[in-house]
């Protein structure tokens, strides 16, 4: 509180006399200089003060006959020693000069005065009152003195606004009579005496004062006439006495060097808000809150999933209902010509169950849509997975069953018939599916997908989802059904000189050519884009690859059947065998 009330005193000087300094060429000037690299300040009573009573502030000439002050001149040689032992040594500062300033400061003017000149910066000698005393740079880097309590108190007063280092560190509790006034202090050492409060007043000929106000202690009071004071600015304005200025919202309060009240101003980072209890700390949000940079408080953050009641969710809902009616359509039309050539030739009893794994894959895209539950992710790609590999198993073995009819009876008829009588198509197919479902079901049991909420990949979003993309049960399903898409591929390409009736190659190529496509789409699109439609490009590249095995295999043979009966007649595919004959046999 005593420090406190000494920097008003000295902030009210300093302010008079920074006019004084700005308006006239009153100039204090060191006795004694040194240049160097870095300069100090000592200020010693070289000669005594006026010793004469006094009741109000007088200017006291310091070269007065007779008042020479030993033990001033002391402590002046010996920082004059001090500073010079420095220099001439090559181990306590090489490469740095030290130079000073000796002030003689014998009376509180000339302290003040002195005080002043130390502020001031070098080359125009005036003090600059600024917002940001952090960049004030006054030409001395500390000060040394003075040795008394009250000179040191307005020295100090004057200095710590410019945080030129602190020259009173404890006053020491006091208790004496001084010109029939008590002078005392309380336990925390603040001053109880009653005083006035001046400002000294450099603008004419003659230097005096003007009192302004006064402060007791009993009753405490404190009376100031604002109208009194004559400030620096223009217009009397009240200049900000202030190291640092009032951060924006959303901004902490970075302390530097030892003043709280001198900070910088830095944004509260994303995820962090700034409670106006605590302004020199951001606080973290919630986990389901965010904020952004330089938010005074949190927002809750958005939970996002593809729900169905938006377009593209409507739009992909409709695309894999209508393939699902396609799907029920045509094994109904293949079950009412069941026994047709076009549905004989293209596997029989086998179509129905291509198309229900289809129709399984299908059914399992209705699991993307809506908040991710636990029976959800469970099945929606670990069915997806299997009912593809048991489309592609038939395809695979149908294909590889009109090569072994066309190409091989004949001449490796051993295993012609060792495929026939046991049953290799079946057998194929089973074993071919058996190792994908044991390949899910270790996805479910050791890397169970479960719904979840991220947190991470958005500041503002939760984002409700499933956790198989990220599990190797996921990679390894999605591999099988690749080698099972390739085996495909190569048996279709191997009968593409069947005859017209058998040669599906080119459809099926074409069908196999448009999954990879799909698959190879969507994961580039998930490796740059994670936000709530990874879903939906995933439910679109499945719905993808339904609907191209679906067209490549299966609509050909409704066309048929439906638009063309005259090809699907017995006569129709005997000549067709018989031209393929012919032509095996003139090659």
């Amino acid at each position: 509180m005593l420090l406190c009330t000494a920097c008003l005193v000295g902030l009210q000087l300093l302010i008079s006399c920074c006019w004084a300094f700005a308006c006239h060429s009153t100039e204090p000037s060191p006795d004694f200089t040194l240049p160097g690299d870095y300069l100090l300040a000592g200020l010693f009573p070289l000669h005594s003060g006026c010793l004469q009573v006094r009741h109000r502030p007088e200017v006291t000439l310091c070269d007065r006959t007779g008042s020479f002050n030993e033990h001033g001149y002391h402590l002046f040689q010996a920082m004059r020693l001090g500073v010079e032992e420095i220099n001439n040594s090559t181990t306590l500062l090489p490469n740095v000069t030290l130079g000073y300033q000796l002030y003689d400061v014998c009376s509180d003017s000339a302290n003040v005065y002195a005080t002043l000149s130390v502020l001031s910066l070098p080359g125009p000698r005036h003090i600059e009152l600024q917002g940001d005393l952090l960049r004030y740079s006054p030409k001395v880097l500390a000060v040394i003195g003075p040795d008394t309590t009250n000179r040191a108190a307005t020295t100090a007063a004057l200095l710590s606004p410019f945080l030129m280092p602190l020259l009173l560190e404890q006053i020491h509790k006091v208790n004496f009579l001084l010109h029939k006034d008590t002078v005392m202090f309380n336990d925390n050492g603040d001053p109880l005496s009653s005083y006035n409060i001046i400002a000294w007043d450099w603008s004419g000929p003659k230097w005096t004062f003007t009192v302004l106000g006064s402060s007791t202690w009993s009753p405490v009071q404190l009376d100031i006439n604002e109208t009194k004071i004559q400030w620096h600015g223009k217009d009397n304005q009240v200049p900000k006495s202030v190291c640092s200025s009032d951060c924006l919202e959303g901004h902490q309060r970075v302390v530097t060097g030892f003043h709280p009240c001198c900070f910088e101003c830095v944004p509260c980072g994303a995820g962090t808000f700034l409670n106006k209890s605590d302004l020199y700390r951001c606080q973290p949000c919630g986990k389901e809150e965010w904020a952004p940079e330089g938010s005074q408080t949190c927002f809750p953050r958005t939970v996002v999933f593809l729900a169905c009641q938006e377009h593209t969710s409507w739009v992909l809902l409709a695309a894999n209902t209508l393939l699902l009616l396609l799907l029920l359509g045509t094994a109904g039309l293949f079950a009412w010509h069941l026994d047709t050539p076009v549905v004989r030739s293209a596997g029989g009893r086998l179509c129905f169950l291509m198309l229900g794994s289809l129709a399984a894959g299908s059914g399992s895209l209705y699991g993307f849509f809506g908040e991710p539950t636990r029976p959800a992710c469970l099945l929606r790609q670990a069915l997806f997975a299997l009912g593809f590999t048991i489309f592609l198993s038939c395809l695979t073995v149908r294909s590889f069953q009109l090569i072994i009819i066309f190409k091989f009876s004949t001449k490796a008829p051993t295993f012609y018939r060792a495929w026939v009588q046991n049953h290799g198509a079946g057998l194929f197919v089973m074993i071919s599916s058996a190792a994908q479902l044991l390949i899910c079901l270790t996805w479910l049991v050791v890397w169970t997908p479960l719904p979840t909420r991220e947190y991470q990949r958005f500041p503002h979003l939760v984002m409700l989802e499933c956790t198989e993309a990220n599990s190797l049960g996921f990679i390894l399903a999605f591999l099988y059904n690749g080698l099972l898409s390739i085996s495909a591929f190569a048996c279709s390409y191997l009968g593409k000189d069947l005859p017209e009736n058998y040669n599906e190659a080119k459809c099926v190529t074409f069908s196999l050519l448009f999954n990879f496509m799909s698959w190879i789409a969507f994961f580039t699109t998930a490796s740059v884009y994670d936000g709530k439609y990874v879903p939906a490009v995933n439910m679109l590249a499945g719905l993808s690859s339904l609907s191209s095995g679906f067209g490549g295999y299966f609509l050909p043979k409704c066309y048929v059947i439906l638009c063309r009966p005259d090809l699907n007649s017995t006569e129709h595919f005997q000549a067709s065998i018989q031209d393929y004959t012919r032509h095996r046999g003139s090659t």
